[in-house]
């Protein structure tokens, strides 16, 4: 008799391999786009201050509320890590539904965060169509100008 160690089925092999695997990103593209659609939207709101069609404070107010997206997503991510207190993901949607989209956007491609649960990207996508029809009432309306 030899002492063999048992060996797994290939079944539970594969189980536990699928289980302890994050998904694989589908592509360099994949994580392009959104950085993309970022810096296009930013430098379109710069353009339009530029050429006076929007008040320079809502850019202002786009990149702050950006900047402010990405530290609340940068403490959750290392919160999750840690297995810490986190941050309500209402909280984040309310983030990226005031105007940090970008920035939300910019964290879950950079950080890997946020980046696969689908029912939280659903919202989070809502969130940005809701910003942007807003955004262009406000310009359509000029109500953009109260903000200066």
């Amino acid at each position: 008799m030899t002492n063999k160690k048992p060996t797994k089925t290939a079944c539970s092999k594969k189980a536990t391999n699928n289980r302890s695997q994050k998904p694989k990103s589908t592509g360099s593209e994949s994580s392009i786009m959104p950085l993309l659609l970022v810096v296009i939207f930013l430098a379109g709101l710069i353009g339009a201050a530029q050429q006076h069609m929007l008040p320079i404070g809502i850019v202002g107010m786009y990149l702050t509320l950006s900047l402010l997206s990405f530290i609340a997503y940068a403490i959750d991510k290392s919160a999750a890590k840690r297995g810490k207190w986190r941050t309500k993901e209402s909280t984040l949607h309310l983030l990226a539904l005031m105007g940090g989209w970008p920035g939300a956007l910019f964290a879950q491609n950079v950080l890997r965060h946020k980046s696969v649960k689908a029912s939280f990207r659903n919202v989070f996508w809502l969130t940005v169509i809701a910003n942007l029809a807003v955004l262009a009432y406000g310009i359509q309306t000029g109500a953009v100008n109260m903000f200066i």
